[in-house]
C-alpha cells in the first residue's frame, strides 16, 4: 500500500465530504459584512468551519461509532443528541437549504421574467422529487455528479479568485468595530461541517479499517495528514471568497446571502460565468441532499418503528416546503439552534479527543454548555434583559463565549471531586 497516495486520496475524500454550497455562500458574506477586518473575522470562521470539522473526525478515532459519541453521559442522552444532530443537518436546515440554494443560484437567474414564488414551488418539488428517487433507488448518478462537478466548481472558483484578486473591483472599507472575531466564528456554524464531521467520522474510520488500517495511532496519522490537505483546500477557498466579499464591501448590493456569491461570479466571469456557476452549485447541492436524506433515513429507521422508505418520503416532503422559504429564511431559523448545539458539540469533541473517561467530567461540561447556551440564546432571541446581563457577567460573555470558561472549570472540578471519591472508596 502506497501510504502517500492513500493519504492524498483520503484528503481529497474529506474535502469532498465537507465541500458544499454552504462553503461557498457564507464566506463572501463574512467579507462583505466585515470590510477591512475580514481577515480577523476570517480566522474565527476558519476555526469553526475548518478546524472543528477536522477535530470532529479525529474524535471518532476514540469512539468508533456514532452511538458512543456521548455515551459517557447516558445512552438516552446520546440518542437524543445524535437525533437532534441528524435533524439539524437533515430536514430541519441543511437539506432544505440545498434546495433553496439551488433555486436561488441555479433556477431563478435563468427565469427572470417568471413569478419567483411559482418558480420556487415547482423547482423545490422537482429537486426533492429527484432526491427521493435517487435515495430510494441505487444509482450512480450522484457518484458521477460528485466526481465531475467538484473539479468543475473548483476550476470556476480558481478563475473567480484570480480575476477577483487582480481585477479592479474595489477595496475593503471600514464597517464594524466590535465583535469582529465572534461574527466570523458564529458564521462558521452555518456551514454545519463540525456537526457533519461527527457523522462523517464513522465513514472515514470504517473506510480505513476496511483497508486493514486498524491501529488507532496509525489511523490518527492518516487522518491528521489527510485532514491537513482537506483543511488547506477549504481554508484557501474561504479566505479567497472572504477577501472578494470584502472588496465589494463598499458597494450597496442589497442582495441576500446567495446573491453575494452570484454577484461575485458575475463580476468576475460575466453573465455566462454566473449561470454556469449556479448550475454547478445546484448539481452539487443535489449530491449533498441525496447523501443527507439517506443518512437521516438510515438513522431514524434504526431507532424508530418507521421504515427507511417512510422516513425518506417524509424528509423529502418537509424539505420541499421548507426550501420555498429561501436560504435567508432557513439561516434565520437555524442561528438559535446552532448557537446551542455547537458549544455542546465542541465540548464533546474535545472531551473525546483528550480521552477523558470520567463520566462526571463529561456530564458537567456538557450540561454547563447546554445551560449557558440556552440562557444566552433566549436572552438574545426574546430580549430577556436579566438573561443577557447574566451572560455578560461571565468571562468572555461579551465576546460571545460565555460557556467556555465555566465549562473548563466545571470539567476540572468534577474530575477532581470524582477522582477523590474513588480514592476514598478504596480505603
Amino acid at each position: 500500500m502506497n501510504k502517500r497516495k492513500e493519504i492524498l486520496v483520503l484528503g481529497f475524500a474529506l474535502f469532498a465530504m465537507f465541500f458544499g454550497a454552504g462553503n461557498l455562500i457564507f464566506p463572501p458574506s463574512v467579507g462583505y459584512n466585515m470590510g477591512k477586518d475580514w481577515f480577523l473575522s476570517g480566522i474565527g470562521f476558519l476555526l469553526t468551519a475548518a478546524g472543528l470539522p477536522l477535530l470532529g473526525v479525529l474524535a471518532f478515532i476514540k469512539v468508533g461509532e456514532l452511538e458512543n459519541f456521548s455515551i459517557k453521559i447516558s445512552r438516552r442522552f446520546n440518542n437524543l443528541y445524535c437525533s437532534i444532530l441528524v435533524l439539524v443537518i437533515g430536514p430541519l436546515f441543511a437539506i432544505p437549504r440545498t434546495g433553496s440554494t439551488t433555486i436561488e443560484m441555479g433556477v431563478l437567474p435563468l427565469t427572470p421574467n417568471l413569478n419567483p414564488l411559482v418558480v420556487s414551488i415547482i423547482a423545490s418539488v422537482l429537486f426533492f422529487g429527484i432526491t427521493l428517487a435517487l435515495v430510494l433507488k441505487e444509482s450512480k448518478i450522484t457518484d458521477i455528479i460528485g466526481k465531475f462537478l467538484t473539479p468543475i466548481i473548483l476550476i470556476i472558483l480558481f478563475s473567480i479568485t484570480i480575476i477577483g484578486i487582480f481585477g479592479d473591483f474595489g477595496t475593503p472599507i471600514e464597517k464594524v468595530t466590535n465583535g469582529i472575531f465572534t461574527f466570523g466564528f458564529i458564521q462558521g456554524y452555518q456551514t454545519m461541517d463540525a456537526l457533519a464531521a461527527v457523522l462523517f467520522g464513522v465513514v472515514v474510520v470504517k473506510g480505513l479499517e476496511g483497508k486493514g488500517i486498524i491501529n488507532t495511532n496509525e489511523q490518527k496519522t492518516y487522518l491528521t495528514s489527510a485532514g491537513v490537505i482537506a483543511i488547506l483546500g477549504l481554508g484557501l477557498i474561504y479566505l479567497s471568497l472572504m477577501y472578494l466579499g470584502a472588496r465589494i464591501s463598499g458597494i450597496n448590493i442589497g442582495t441576500n446571502t446567495t446573491g453575494l456569491a452570484l454577484y461575485i461570479a458575475q463580476m468576475t466571469l460575466g453573465s455566462i460565468g454566473k449561470i454556469a456557476f449556479g448550475i454547478c452549485v445546484a448539481a452539487a447541492c443535489l449530491t449533498t441532499s441525496v447523501g443527507l436524506t439517506a443518512l437521516t433515513s438510515d438513522w431514524f429507521s434504526r431507532i424508530t418503528p418507521f421504515s427507511y422508505r417512510t422516513i425518506a418520503i417524509a424528509t423529502s416532503l418537509f424539505s420541499t416546503i421548507m426550501a420555498i422559504g429561501g436560504v435567508d429564511f432557513i439561516v434565520k431559523l437555524s442561528v438559535p439552534v446552532l448557537c446551542i448545539l455547537y458549544p455542546i458539540t465542541i465540548v464533546l469533541i474535545m472531551l473525546n479527543i483528550v480521552g477523558i473517561e470520567n463520566k462526571a467530567a463529561f456530564r458537567t461540561g456538557t450540561y454547563i454548555s447546554i445551560f449557558i447556551s440556552i440562557i444566552e440564546v433566549l436572552g438574545n432571541t426574546f430580549k430577556i434583559t436579566s438573561f443577557t446581563k447574566f451572560i455578560q457577567l461571565l468571562p468572555l460573555g461579551k465576546e460571545g463565549f460565555a460557556w467556555l470558561i465555566p465549562c473548563i472549570l466545571g470539567i476540572f472540578i468534577a474530575y477532581i471531586i470524582s477522582s477523590n471519591r474513588k480514592k476514598y472508596k478504596k480505603y
